[in-house]
């Protein structure tokens, strides 16, 4: 996920009151992915694909593999985030992780993580391994640590690029 500059927190209106994130900051859901949503998430993510943070992926694959996500939409429908979850035998394997720069910083990263890590509780997978080429705080703060490619899914260690040079993370479930 790619790191943007907060707006400024807003001040309590009276004492006591917790601060918003940003003044206006609209309500969002976040939802298991839909079929129809191939488009959308395509089009989020090619900002992403542009800067390097993440890898080019054809809109076939976002048809394919929409219900296979967790996506952020804001009240008007808008998808403003996404993270994929791909399964293997025990393991599974987060990408595709990305907010709307006006979203980066309002909590929705977290959320969509959270979302992941219960969907993939439930399907029995024993550790979740991620690729980042940025900081992964988020990921670390939430019991990732750095492993070697070769603990992970091999099919999915095969095709990370090295020149990308991203880190692999892991938690266990």
């Amino acid at each position: 996920m790619t790191t943007a500059t907060r707006p400024p927190a807003v001040l309590a209106a009276s004492p006591g009151a917790p601060a918003a994130p940003w003044q206006g900051a609209a309500a969002f859901t976040v939802r298991p992915g839909r079929e129809d949503d191939g488009p959308a998430l395509a089009a989020l993510s090619r900002p992403f694909v542009r800067t390097g943070a993440l890898r080019e992926r054809p809109l076939a694959h976002y048809l394919s593999e929409a219900s296979g996500f967790h996506v952020a939409q804001a009240a008007d429908g808008t998808l403003e985030g996404c993270l994929g979850l791909g399964e293997y035998p025990g393991a599974g394997v987060l990408y595709n992780f990305c907010v709307a720069e006006h979203r980066q910083g309002s909590g929705m990263g977290g959320r969509l993580l959270h979302a992941a890590l219960t969907r993939a509780g439930s399907r029995a997978l024993t550790t979740l391994f991620t690729a980042t080429t940025g900081s992964g705080r988020l990921f670390l703060r939430h019991g990732f640590a750095p492993v070697s490619p070769n603990l992970a899914p091999r099919a999915w260690a095969r095709s990370l690029d090295p020149a990308r040079g991203a880190r692999v993370l892991a938690r266990t479930l």
